[in-house]
């Protein structure tokens, strides 16, 4: 018996809506990062972007669990010397919310050319309104 290997050119692609308001940041994007892989479909292969588009709305009202909203940081580096930055969650909850789920689904998914190809199909909205109606997006529910 044969293993089935999808092609690049064969894959089928989808569109989902998902409205996170109120879900835990960490559920939300470990949920989101398999669907743009594609680990939800039979015909997921591991060297090959088989996943889905994804458009998240509702970013600005995800929840973090416990004292995170203070105790924890986001943290990047320059590459230079003492060049560690660090801001509460709280804070760039306030400021980027779409960056911060942008980073956390990021941080889950491979890294190299697969992974950023990957993360390309994501699009994250502040508001519940978002610009890609056009693709008749199907709405998708999280588990937790």
């Amino acid at each position: 018996m044969k293993s089935y290997l999808a092609k690049p050119l064969e894959v089928e692609r989808k569109w989902f809506v998902v409205d996170v308001e109120g879900k835990v940041l960490g559920r939300a994007a470990s949920q989101i990062a398999a669907i743009l892989r594609g680990k939800h479909k039979p015909t997921f292969t591991p060297h090959v972007d088989t996943g889905d588009f994804v458009i998240v709305i509702n970013a600005d009202k995800i929840v973090l669990t416990g004292k995170k909203l203070d105790q924890k940081m986001l943290r990047h580096h320059s590459h230079y010397a003492g060049g560690l930055k660090e801001v509460p969650y709280r804070i760039a909850l306030a400021k980027k919310p779409e960056f911060v789920f942008e980073e956390a689904v990021r941080r889950m998914l491979p890294s190299g050319p697969l992974g950023s190809a990957t993360l390309k199909k994501l699009t994250v909205y502040r508001g519940p309104e978002h610009k890609n109606s056009a693709q008749n997006p199907e709405t998708l529910v999280l588990k937790y």
